[in-house]
């Protein structure tokens, strides 16, 4: 593992002109993932020799075992069919826009051949995004449910099951104002079960735990917590404003939305929607990121850190639908950003 403070400039590219200068070759991107996986030198993933050396395809040879292993075998980029320029470049996109980006925009700008192609590419940069033991939530932490989904007619308010997702959320607050990290999942029900184990996995026990006055959190207390609930029928019989109990969960909870409307057009698969929400929770954890550069280290981090995703594991239905052939200039493999200089044809042309 990297530094816990990478430099810009040193570790990470600090603005775009100097991505492209640095990621120019698939030879710059795979040298790039060999020092993020291998700082000190290689490192037998087999026997944990510390010792080896460079063979002809660019892979490594331990010293003690003689097995050999690619830089991305077992990663993210294992049996990668794009190259490494395009993987790279979808990572800055991914990373450095704030908004993130659709798999529609990363197929235009990347000259990907198909959507799917490109949509897989950016649910794979999505499941790295949740780190494995991370730090769970702590003080003050806001939690409540909300719908995923739309309005269904014919379905009453509050917790009344549908079609839609219910999905917990919960928020740190700050003193003596502002909000902090949060934590989004998809849970079955508003039962006592599944809302508390979504509160064991994301609260730090001792924390401070503030709920509506729905009973399925009454049970935290038991858990190790200190349960803080706030009835909403009691504040709205007082004249006191409903939505000010829980103002974090339900912010985050009107951004997520409005991000899924601006960023992805609202439409996304059931089965996809943690996905979705991993990626939000990264984007808004990180708001106050002074470089998008270090986003883009810490997603290509998570990746070389990864074991492989393979395309089955992604879709939800194993049979993908068939989608129209392509074009003949657009069948295959999105080309590789690696290519000589184009000699300047808007002048070439005349």
């Amino acid at each position: 593992m990297q530094t816990a403070h990478p430099r810009g400039g040193v570790d990470y590219p600090r603005s775009t002109g100097e991505f492209q200068s640095w990621f120019s070759t698939d030879e710059d991107c795979l040298n790039y993932l060999d020092w993020l996986r291998w700082p000190q030198g290689f490192v037998c993933p087999r026997c944990e020799n510390p010792g080896g050396w460079l063979v002809a395809d660019g892979s490594y040879k331990c010293s003690m075992c003689k097995a050999q292993t690619a830089v991305t075998a077992g990663t993210l980029f294992d049996r990668r069919r794009s190259p490494l320029t395009v993987w790279f470049a979808a990572c800055w996109m991914f990373a450095s826009q704030k908004d993130g980006v659709s798999a529609l925009s990363l197929q235009r700008s990347l000259e990907i051949g198909s959507y799917p192609t490109a949509w897989a590419m950016l649910h794979r940069l999505r499941t790295v995004l949740v780190r494995p033991g991370r730090d769970r939530l702590t003080g003050i932490v806001e939690v409540d449910e909300t719908y995923f989904g739309g309005e269904e007619p014919g379905l009453r308010g509050g917790r009344a099951k549908g079609k839609k997702a219910l999905v917990a959320v919960a928020v740190e607050r700050k003193e003596p104002h502002g909000y902090g990290r949060c934590r989004m999942a998809v849970v079955r029900d508003g039962s006592a079960e599944s809302l508390q184990a979504f509160v064991s996995d994301s609260v730090e026990l001792g924390a401070t735990v503030v709920t509506d006055g729905w009973p399925s959190y009454v049970g935290v207390t038991r858990l190790g917590y200190v349960h803080e609930p706030h009835s909403q029928r009691a504040a709205a019989a007082s004249g006191e404003d409903v939505g000010a109990l829980l103002p974090g969960v339900h912010r985050v909870a009107s951004l997520a939305k409005r991000w899924m409307l601006g960023t992805h057009q609202g439409r996304y698969d059931a089965a996809h929607l943690q996905s979705y929400l991993n990626e939000f929770a990264f984007r808004f954890n990180r708001r106050r990121s002074t470089s998008r550069g270090l986003v883009f280290y810490r997603v290509l981090e998570l990746a070389i850190a990864h074991d492989p995703v393979r395309y089955r594991q992604l879709i939800a239905n194993p049979k993908p639908k068939k989608v129209p052939p392509l074009p003949p200039e657009r069948r295959g493999h999105p080309p590789s950003l690696d290519r000589p200089a184009a000699n300047r044809p808007w002048r070439a042309a005349r």
